[in-house]
């Protein structure tokens, strides 16, 4: 199934679009825009923007005319304003049903959506359930809990939704997503949510979204950090390209190291990685400390180097082309990034 939101499309076998959310106060006009150009620059799809009052979706369309990625409003409770959202502009609405009122409003706010193909985003919270589901595991609370608000939908014959079921739990959200994946085939968006600061967010949102990912679940992906936003859409391009879904990119590969390292290998990978960044284009480059692991280890790299005492082995698909000395190293590195 697919969902169009805004230019994106999810869904179906679609590529699976980054999103990220602003920190700033959507009232913060000048703010939210500096920050969703940011996102852009980043390589961000799709951007959240939360709409706590009648001022922010007001706001909405002064940001929504000044970016180019869909922005989606963040509504909690009132439903108004998931309709002064929609006005305003939004590509999606991020509210769920079931806290809107009764039936008389869920049915109202989905024909005003369907009438302008504008999609709904049920996220679900582990933090945040309905009050009948609270003995249940909470893996299977969270989906049903979900299922529920698309019976509310649907029973409005309104279908254009996707799906989140998200804790700041690894383990439970993994089982969450699998046991929608199997009872829907709604679109779904995947994080690990309050996901926590830099180091230790990265980690739980590349296990839980990497092993999603892996299982062939997950439409649209979030990195949930406490941290600056553009640095969550960094760290999902680096998911999406270790699981190769991303975009074309030059991937840098090096060993860790040991005593029979003679090179400086984290200077020379770190300089490789900066040089080859906004290169658009699939290439393989290796920076390994000795001839051990060098040419057979990455034997599938375009180009790389297998630093000696004095001088280093320059090798090339498993093959060693030539030896040359250490002081060489960098000019020949610079040499092959310059052709791509």
């Amino acid at each position: 199934m697919k969902v169009q939101i805004g230019n994106v499309t999810i869904g179906d076998g679609e590529k699976i679009a980054i999103q990220s959310m602003c920190n700033t106060k959507t009232t913060d006009i000048e703010g939210s825009i500096k920050q969703i150009l940011q996102l852009e620059e980043y390589g961000c799809d799709i951007v959240r923007l939360s709409v706590p009052d009648v001022e922010s979706s007001i706001a909405l369309k002064e940001i929504i005319k000044n970016v180019h990625i869909p922005v989606v409003a963040d509504i909690h409770f009132d439903y108004r304003l998931a309709i002064a959202s929609c006005d305003s502009g939004a590509s999606k609405i991020r509210i769920n049903p079931g806290n809107i009122g009764d039936e008389g409003k869920v049915k109202y706010v989905a024909d005003y959506l369907k009438e302008r193909n504008i999609p709904i985003r049920i996220g679900v919270n582990g933090g945040s359930l309905e009050k009948q589901y609270k003995n249940l595991p909470l893996a299977e609370a969270m989906c049903k809990s979900a299922l529920g608000h698309v019976t509310l939908l649907e029973k409005c014959n309104f279908y254009n939704a996707i799906i989140s079921v998200k804790s700041s739990d690894v383990r439970t959200s993994v089982e969450a997503y699998r046991l929608l994946a199997k009872a829907c085939d709604y679109p779904l968006h995947v994080g690990i949510t309050e996901a926590g600061v830099y180091e230790r967010g990265v980690i739980k949102s590349a296990v839980g979204i990497g092993s999603l990912l892996l299982d062939g679940i997950g439409d649209t992906i979030r990195v949930s950090l406490s941290d600056e936003p553009y640095k969550e859409v960094i760290v999902a391009k680096n998911i999406l390209n270790c699981l190769g879904l991303g975009e074309p990119h030059v991937e840098v590969i090096s060993c860790p190291t040991c005593a029979r390292t003679n090179i400086d290998v984290a200077g020379l990978a770190n300089m490789v990685v900066e040089a080859t960044k906004d290169i658009k284009k699939s290439a393989k480059i290796a920076v390994m400390g000795c001839v051990v692991n060098g040419p057979g280890e990455a034997s599938s790299c375009d180009f790389g180097v297998a630093g000696g005492k004095d001088k280093s082995a320059i090798f090339a698909n498993g093959k060693v082309l030539k030896t040359i000395d250490n002081s060489e190293l960098i000019n020949e590195i610079l040499a092959f990034i310059s052709k791509l």
